[in-house]
């Protein structure tokens, strides 16, 4: 249980530097991640080793992306009454993700592997990774890249979206869960319940997205 106690220890840090920083470099996975990654690298640790290892926080994952149902609940006359504006903005901004990760990896000769991964890297990490037996893409690879996708869009989007005027919280929400999925969602939550609850529908739009797109593809 060494690396479960080193991972739990890792966000723990990084929940503690958000708090007293409040700097959007101090997400918690960036620093769990950073971490963990430097030691991996320096005890020379096999990544097959160590997803072994943390199986019971992975599992985790499937229970946390259930729970982002609860504030959906709680507003779900607000979301039912501008649902059509969700679903547009949520499609139109899974489609231009996707889109960009098929096609600059190949414009920048990167390899079929790459290729294959980067297509799944707008949906969340699990989904990634069950993809990843239909495109062909190392699930490892997969998974790494949908993370940090996520971690991109979670220090970036926010700050950018204000820059850009993009005030409101359903298109906040939509914008960051449709393209950082639950790292981005996290973030989301932040900035408070309505737009944390339109996150979580962004990041289960490109989900679905994500998962036609292949299977057309395929």
């Amino acid at each position: 249980m060494t690396w479960v106690a080193l991972t739990l220890l890792a966000f723990g840090l990084g929940v503690v530097a958000q708090a007293r920083t409040r700097h959007p470099l101090a997400n918690p996975t960036l620093v769990a991640t950073v971490i963990v990654a430097g030691i991996l690298l320096v005890t020379r640790t096999p990544y097959e080793g160590y997803a072994a290892e943390v199986r019971p926080i992975s599992f985790l994952l499937g229970p946390a992306v259930v729970a982002l149902a609860v504030p959906l609940y709680r507003l779900r006359a607000l979301l039912v009454r501008e649902w059509r504006v969700m679903v547009i903005g949520g499609l139109a901004g899974t489609l231009v993700g996707v889109g960009v990760d098929t096609l600059l990896p190949r414009l920048l000769g990167l390899s079929a592997e790459a290729q294959r991964s980067l297509t799944t890297a707008t949906a969340t990490s699990p989904v990634a990774v069950q993809l990843a037996g239909l495109t062909g893409a190392p699930p490892a690879l997969a998974a790494t890249l949908a993370v940090l996708s996520g971690l991109l869009g979670a220090l970036v989007l926010p700050q950018a979206l204000t820059r850009l005027g993009v005030r409101h919280p359903l298109a906040r929400g939509i914008a960051i869960g449709s393209v950082s999925h639950g790292i981005g969602t996290a973030r989301a939550r932040e900035e408070g319940e309505t737009t944390g609850a339109a996150s979580s529908i962004g990041m289960g739009l490109a989900a679905l997205v994500v998962t036609l797109v292949v299977a057309l593809l395929r």
